[in-house]
């Protein structure tokens, strides 16, 4: 027998997609107090969910070789009982296990060819980015009877910390000597081909920009396959690189720790806004990975597009002009220091 007070959130993709995911569960909780909320992610982002305070469980998918298991987890999911599931980025097969699961309510997009495994269907085309895609998640619940409006300035992501990371990243900043009253700017130049990343010439300007500036420490993250990038950035002894070093779990505490968080359109941008960190980001005018619709979701974010007049962008077209590079390392400065002067370590402002 299902049980009505017990919710599946389906999210199986990437980092960003489950930080744009976590201000629903607050939301569910906030209207059926005495309900149980589980999410169903990825292995590599169920680190996102630590000791989150409205999420009771976590479900990893069964996969190999990168292809979803069917009848595992069909099983492990029907032995939780659902009676509800909000399948957020729905595929075929994820839809499919979720309908053979035995869920009695089942709510997903209604465009897709298998959206009749569904039985609360939305018809919403994310790919105009008429909303940002948390907004877009947040728009499902409505199927629910959940109707609230959710804003850069309400919005609450309760991303936790892991107590013993945090611990390992302070040994990790003492052995680099790196002073905590001097503000630290993190630098993540990779984005894992999400969108169109600002050119690494432009990073190296902003890098040595940075420096001369001599007020912050900077610091480069990304994954392993980053490392050759980031080495590349590492342009002075100034500079620490800590890419293929950290988990996910190392990286969110580092993060904690920053005073600006510097990226294109990639996961620990949008970690790092959960965190409530100045962001900058780098995106291209291409609707379906505009800002508009994956730009951070806070009040704290400033956002740098290519200032080149294009119309009906494409990735294509975007590549082709090297639309990026237009992007000025000048005006990135200028915000770079207006937030400095808003840092508690410079002392002259506070947040």
């Amino acid at each position: 027998m299902t049980n009505s007070k017990n919710f599946l959130i389906a999210r199986t993709d990437r980092i960003g997609d489950v930080i744009l995911s976590l201000p629903m569960a607050e939301l569910i909780k906030k209207q059926h107090k005495d309900c149980r909320i589980t999410f169903l992610v990825r292995d590599y982002t169920k680190d996102l969910l630590l000791n989150h305070p409205f999420i009771d469980e976590v479900i990893t998918l069964d996969e190999k070789n990168n292809k979803i298991k069917l009848s595992s987890n069909i099983k492990k999911i029907a032995k939780h009982k659902f009676g509800y599931a909000i399948v957020v980025n729905p595929s075929f097969k994820l839809t499919l296990i979720i309908f053979l699961s035995g869920i009695k309510v089942r709510i997903g997009s209604g465009f897709r060819l298998y959206s009749i495994l569904f039985n609360r269907r939305v018809y919403v085309h994310r790919k105009y980015a008429g909303m940002h895609e948390l907004e877009f998640n947040v728009d499902l619940l409505r199927q629910i009877g959940i109707a609230e409006k959710i804003n850069k300035r309400n919005v609450k992501f309760n991303l936790q910390v892991d107590i013993e990371s945090g611990r390992w990243i302070d040994a990790l900043l003492v052995q680099n000597k790196i002073d905590k009253t001097k503000p630290m700017i993190i630098i993540h130049p990779g984005s894992g081909g999400s969108a169109v990343d600002l050119p690494i010439e432009k990073f190296k300007e902003l890098i040595n920009n940075i420096l001369l500036l001599d007020k912050f420490y900077i610091v480069l993250t990304g994954t392993n396959d980053e490392k050759k990038l980031c080495d590349e950035l590492k342009t002075s002894d100034k500079i620490l690189n800590f890419a293929g070093m950290l988990s996910l779990k190392q990286l969110t505490a580092l993060i904690k720790r920053c005073d600006i968080f510097i990226a294109n359109s990639t996961g620990p941008l949008h970690i790092a806004a959960a965190l409530d960190k100045y962001v900058i980001g780098f995106y291209p005018k291409i609707t379906v990975c505009s800002a508009k619709r994956w730009g951070p979701y806070t009040t704290k974010s400033f956002v740098f597009e290519p200032t080149i007049d294009c119309k009906s962008c494409s990735r294509k077209q975007c590549e082709k002009y090297n639309c990026m590079s237009f992007i000025s390392v000048e005006k990135i400065i200028e915000k770079i220091q207006q937030i400095y002067l808003l840092s508690p370590n410079s002392g002259e402002g506070n947040v």
